[in-house]
């Protein structure tokens, strides 16, 4: 053989070298062919969001406020939620060290109701900064925490009449310590359920002034959150244990999603004409005021055409003066239950079966509350839960959004439709829905709040019911849509015939008095008219009318009894810019006879009340720019023009601008 080779060297050579391949890919082969157990590195940055639920105790004789529950009785918190971030460091024996700070925020309360002369104390937020350590068992990583804590406490104190008379606020140092445990879900995400006990020195408030007695704080907690964890690195660290072999990633299942959004709304106006104004009025002197709102989304598909969502949302600030003044309010962000520090609420939670009945198949992209796959176009789809009744009716394409489009409650909604609602605009019920590829026809029913301006959502002595046909068909070869609807809500309210009858009889009574003391379970009624039709792949034009019947109180929404409005929208291919959009939209709000009389005799609305009234039509122009910086975040300049604010001619006109940045993933 040596003698052959060292003839033929090189043709030996190639020939060597050709078997050590053939050996190298075999060994390949097998080698891939073995199971290789993947191992997940917990190593690296996280940020991420929780929500959850607490309990504890604010020290003896403190009349604490309870926050909202869903399922548990109410407790000092209420429902929790929040954001944190932190390091890990996953050493070569499976322990992970790091480090965490978190700061959870509160659910709001139902602010309305007081008792008279007296006080209560409130948790405003509560923050940690914590060590962690756990160990690793590839996936599942349970850990022990703790480290230093601190919150802000706050005493309201209230005069003879109910009103907010001032609040005291307090800072607390203390300390935390819990447990939890953390498991990665697919892609960059990770899941953890965490219970934390914190304990904050106490603070004592002097309430000698107002002639009570001093109140000792002493705030004890217990929380119990989950949580949703994102790694920032670029590809998560899925190893495996033969190095030389590559390990697929874990991918994220098409059974679940996670969106979320943040909007920032700054708005104000510079003095008006105002030679009187009311308890609701639009201050004279001009004013200016912010909302920020932070949300996710999360889906789960439960089972073919099983899906469960959930919304959580922190929000902050206010409306122009506490959202009143203007029917046609100017800021679909604000709430009508404002608050100075971020409040967290469970928004939306609904279960949607969605029935196929077989034939043609359309494609679903992956969204905010929308799982991607396919489904029939003809379908029955039942929904069941918490939600917003925009979500489902009076939709639009141009005209609907007030985090992307319009802002103006009474151009991106049917001004006259008193949907019911909480203060946020959310409610319970159900919906069922049959889609044709041509046409849909709706339906629900809703819980309505006890009274005007309450977080309180009943059916027993109220409900609320709307039903709607949605028509689909093409102009010119571009798309349109015609939605009618009619709509029914029975609650407690008053009549402003019988409140003006009383008064009249006896005209040294108080008017508002009257009608609070006369409200009784009363129906209204009305509906609406709602246009969309697309001009050109980049200008589309909407038009909406609605009406209610006007003889009883606003129960849910804004004082608005008639209303039209419409626009147009406009994409910037033209310029350049085809993510940027332009809105120019208006519209012309009124009110029955019964209502304007009551707000002349001093009478005041859900939103607006100068204790007189010179009658005319509250007239709005809106016009915005939103400038797109990227797929996922937008700057939107606004600017409103608002005649006859609160449909009375002897106060204004308002200017009203505004800025919007708005982020989403």
């Amino acid at each position: 053989m040596k003698k052959v080779c060292s003839v033929f060297g090189g043709a030996c050579a190639a020939l060597a070298a050709s078997s050590l391949a053939s050996a190298a890919d075999l060994s390949k082969e097998l080698l891939v062919k073995t199971p290789v157990r993947a191992v997940y590195d917990w190593t690296g940055f996280y940020v991420g969001g929780h929500f959850g639920y607490g309990d504890g105790s604010l020290g003896p004789n403190t009349n604490p406020i309870l926050g909202q529950a869903v399922v548990f009785p109410s407790t000092i918190t209420g429902l929790i939620g929040g954001f944190q971030a932190g390091y890990d460091l996953q050493l070569s024996d499976r322990v992970v060290i790091g480090m965490e700070a978190d700061v959870s925020l509160v659910s709001p309360v139902d602010t309305t109701k007081h008792a008279p002369g007296a006080f209560d104390t409130a948790i405003d937020y509560v923050g940690t900064v914590r060590g962690r350590i756990g160990y690793a068992f590839g996936m599942l990583m349970p850990y022990a925490t703790g480290g230093l804590a601190w919150g802000q406490t706050k005493v309201n104190v209230f005069a003879d009449d109910g009103s907010a008379l001032f609040s005291k606020q307090r800072t607390h140092l203390g300390w935390t310590a819990g447990a939890g445990v953390e498991m990665a879900v697919g892609g960059n995400w990770s899941a953890k359920l965490e219970y934390d006990y914190i304990n904050l020195a106490g603070r004592s408030y002097d309430l000698r002034d107002v002639s009570l007695p001093n109140v000792h704080v002493d705030p004890s907690m217990h929380l119990v959150k989950a949580g949703l964890n994102y790694r920032l690195w670029n590809t998560p660290s899925w190893s495996s244990s033969r190095p030389s072999v590559k390990t697929e990633i874990m991918p994220e299942s098409a059974d679940w999603n996670i969106h979320g959004q943040t909007t920032f709304i700054g708005q104000g106006y510079p003095r008006i004409r105002s030679p009187y104004q009311g308890a609701n009025s639009l201050p004279a002197g001009g004013q200016a005021r912010e909302t920020l709102t932070a949300a996710a989304f999360l889906g789960w598909r439960l089972w073919d055409g099983g899906e469960f969502y959930f919304n959580p949302e922190l929000a902050q600030g206010f409306g122009l003066n506490g959202t009143l003044g203007l029917a046609g309010f100017p800021n679909g962000e604000a709430q009508k239950g404002g608050a100075e520090y971020p409040k967290f609420r469970a928004q939306r939670y609904f279960l949607r079966q969605t029935f196929g009945l077989g034939g043609e198949q359309e494609e679903v992209a992956d969204a905010a509350l929308q799982l991607a796959g396919k489904r029939d176009i003809n379908r029955v789809t039942l929904t069941i839960g918490r939600f917003a009744v925009g979500d489902f009716f009076d939709g639009n394409s141009y005209a609907k959004d007030p985090r992307a489009d319009f802002m103006n409650w009474a151009i991106w909604s049917a001004g006259a439709y008193d949907f019911p609602a909480d203060l946020p605009g959310f409610t319970r019920g159900a919906v069922i829905e049959l889609n044709h590829k041509d046409w849909a026809l709706r339906t629900g029913v809703f819980q309505v709040p006890e009274e005007q301006n309450s977080d309180v959502l009943v059916f027993k002595d109220g409900a609320g019911a709307v039903v709607e046909l949605e028509e689909r068909y093409a102009m010119f070869g571009q798309p349109g849509k015609l939605r009618l609807g009619a709509f029914a809500n029975r609650g407690k309210t008053g009549n402003y015939r019988n409140a003006l009858g009383i008064v009249a009889s006896d005209p040294s009574l108080d008017i508002n008095n009257v009608m609070a003391g006369s409200r009784a379970e009363r129906v209204k009624y009305g509906f609406y008219v709602n246009m969309e039709q697309a001009i050109t792949n980049n200008v589309g034009i909407f038009a909406r009318a609605s009406w209610n019947d006007g003889q009883t109180e606003i129960l849910s929404f804004t004082d608005i009894d008639r209303s039209m409005s419409g626009g147009v929208s406009i994409k910037g291919s033209a310029w350049g810019r085809p993510s940027d959009t332009i809105g120019i939209g208006g519209a012309i709000n009124g009110l029955s006879s019964a209502n304007r009389d009551f707000l002349a005799a001093g009478g005041n609305g859900l939103l607006i009340g100068d204790g007189q009234m010179n009658y005319r039509s509250e007239k709005i122009v809106e016009a915005y720019y939103a400038y797109s910086f990227n797929a996922w975040s937008t700057l939107t300049f606004d600017y409103q023009f608002v005649a006859n604010p609160a449909y009375n001619a002897d106060r204004g006109p308002a200017s009203i601008f505004a800025a919007r940045a708005h982020a989403e993933f």
